[in-house]
């Protein structure tokens, strides 16, 4: 009993490190927009995001029951099952958030208790009606319909706003904004922290600690909100640039629309007990609203890789938790010698981010001058368009002539070409 009150505490404390990886991971979903378009700036963006991240765990248990009760078959789970899953889980989390994909947490968890519990119990373990009906048809459906609510929304919004004072509307659309990204935060909280409830719900009763079919008991609702609202705050900068800023560019007619269209579909599917992700959510009104304003283009390269990622989540963790509980199996030490990978990769990780940091300084690409000389971008227009009249000073201040250039030279240099 002392050894397995101590795998089920372990299993625990990896559910919450979980739970704060998807709130750093996620930040982006609600706020990357915002940020982007200077409707708040990144601090008070993310602080915000994370209280009503903490909010939303309180209001509803209905994914946290997908999870627990209905993905797998929770009488042949055991604790060292859990703890599997969310070492791939956690793993794919921190590889993405490396090079700053927004793939889905939740489907990492998913993914993560599939391959964990095939490994243990067999293909059996798992409900296949509910893994296509509440997981992978919602993972189609949502980036579309929220895509297409969101080029509509931004039409529309052009469409209506055409006439009105561009300061007023600019302002009223960056208010409108921030209340759609508290929003998106809100829903956030009921969609994703009820997913580690579930699995530590589920981890109780595998335990025996909890009675099959129990709803999550408040301390683990208040400890899975307290972990995903940590993990917010600290905020995902290197998705937040991605989302905000390598897809598309969003003005904040934009921004009000793509935020407005996520939420709208997270809290339905929350309502329904859909284990939606809010990462496909978020990127499909984004790029939505990208071409839902004339002239808007998305970033295709980018997107591209994004789907890529999200069609590696669920096998790639299933695959890592499944290797994972292989070796749990062979007793503790093969327990223990996952968790020192585990912590020893995620050190790896975190160490490798630190040779490119990305924070709330440099979030909107206030690094370029850093990383582009200076004076590249100037020269190469002023070597292919003519400088308009009175511009002659500034060209002379950006484009300096070559140093080579000799004293006596007849013809004019870049420096001083009128």
């Amino acid at each position: 009993m002392e050894s397995f009150s101590l795998i089920l505490a372990i299993v625990v404390v990896t559910a919450l490190a979980f739970d704060f990886t998807n709130g750093f991971h996620d930040t982006a979903n609600a706020m990357a927009t915002t940020i982007s378009t200077g409707a708040l700036k990144p601090k008070v963006a993310v602080a915000m995001s994370a209280v009503l991240n903490l909010v939303g765990a309180f209001l509803s248990v209905e994914v946290a029951n997908t999870i627990s009760k209905g993905l797998v078959d929770e009488t042949g789970i055991r604790p060292e099952v859990i703890f599997a899953a969310l070492v791939g889980a956690i793993l794919w989390n921190l590889l993405t958030w490396l090079v700053g994909l927004p793939s889905s947490s939740s489907h990492a968890l998913m993914g993560g208790l599939i391959g964990a519990a095939i490994a243990s119990a067999g293909v059996g373990a798992v409900h296949g009606d509910v893994l296509v009906t509440k997981v992978l048809l919602p993972a189609i459906a949502a980036p579309i319909v929220a895509g297409v609510a969101a080029m509509l929304a931004s039409r529309l919004t052009y469409t209506l706003g055409r006439k009105a004072d561009g300061k007023a509307a600019a302002k009223g659309y960056r208010a409108g904004q921030i209340a759609s990204a508290g929003l998106v935060s809100l829903a956030h909280g009921t969609n994703d922290a009820q997913k580690t409830m579930g699995i530590i719900t589920l981890a109780l009763v595998a335990g025996g600690a909890l009675a099959p079919d129990s709803d999550p008991p408040m301390w683990v609702i208040l400890s899975a909100g307290l972990a995903i609202a940590l993990g917010t705050y600290l905020g995902g900068w290197r998705i937040i640039r991605t989302m905000g800023k390598g897809l598309t560019d969003l003005q904040p007619q934009q921004g009000f629309a793509a935020q407005t269209s996520a939420a709208t579909v997270i809290l339905a599917s929350s309502h329904l007990g859909f284990s939606l992700s809010t990462t496909h959510s978020v990127s499909g009104a984004v790029m939505g609203a990208g071409l839902g304003r004339k002239g808007g283009v998305v970033r295709w390269s980018t997107a591209t890789r994004m789907f890529v990622a999200w069609g590696l989540t669920l096998p790639a963790a299933a695959l890592v938790a499944a290797i994972a509980e292989w070796i749990c199996g062979f007793g503790d030490w093969g327990t223990a010698l996952v968790a020192v990978f585990l912590v020893a990769s995620s050190a790896a990780i975190w160490k490798i981010s630190r040779r490119e940091v990305v924070d709330h300084t440099n979030v909107n690409g206030d690094d370029t001058p850093e990383t582009e000389p200076a004076g590249v971008v100037t020269t190469a227009i002023a070597a292919v368009t003519p400088p308009p009249a009175g511009t002659t000073e500034e060209l002379t201040a950006t484009v300096p002539a070559p140093a080579s250039a000799p004293d006596d030279a007849k013809a004019p240099s870049a420096a001083t070409t009128v």
